[in-house]
């Protein structure tokens, strides 16, 4: 399992597992029942303490990509398409929000915004 940490991110180290984790799920790099490494051994292999392994962890457990077995360690949860389909539109926004700052800055009008985006996914069905 890769996890890239970046010290000079304003996204907290913990958020950053987190997150990296979660693309690997979304992106079936790690499929479901399939085991993580235990918190020490990760917590080793990048350096990082391990309490903010274990808020990452508990985080995943609690918003349902991973289970915790008692002795077993973590493990992949089955996929739930509800919550693919949520962190998908989170992640959407998290563009749409960059695209509206960017337009903001530089004064470019909704309606060409609009049309850009009409543009886009209309060429996209042509393909």
């Amino acid at each position: 399992m890769k996890i890239l940490i970046s010290n000079s991110s304003s996204v907290p180290i913990y958020e950053q597992i987190k997150n990296a984790i979660i693309t690997q799920i979304m992106s079936g790099e790690l499929e479901c029942d399939e085991s993580l490494p235990s918190i020490r051994t990760l917590a080793s292999d990048i350096h990082i303490s391990v309490m903010t392994i274990k808020k990452a962890y508990d985080e995943l457990e609690n918003e349902g990509f991973i289970i915790t077995r008692q002795g077993k360690g973590s493990f992949v949860a089955p996929k739930n398409t509800a919550l693919a389909q949520e962190q998908a539109r989170k992640d959407i926004e998290n563009y749409m929000e960059k695209i509206i700052n960017i337009k903001n800055k530089y004064h470019i009008e909704d309606e060409e915004i609009i049309d850009l985006f009409k543009y886009l996914m209309e060429s996209e069905e042509d393909e």
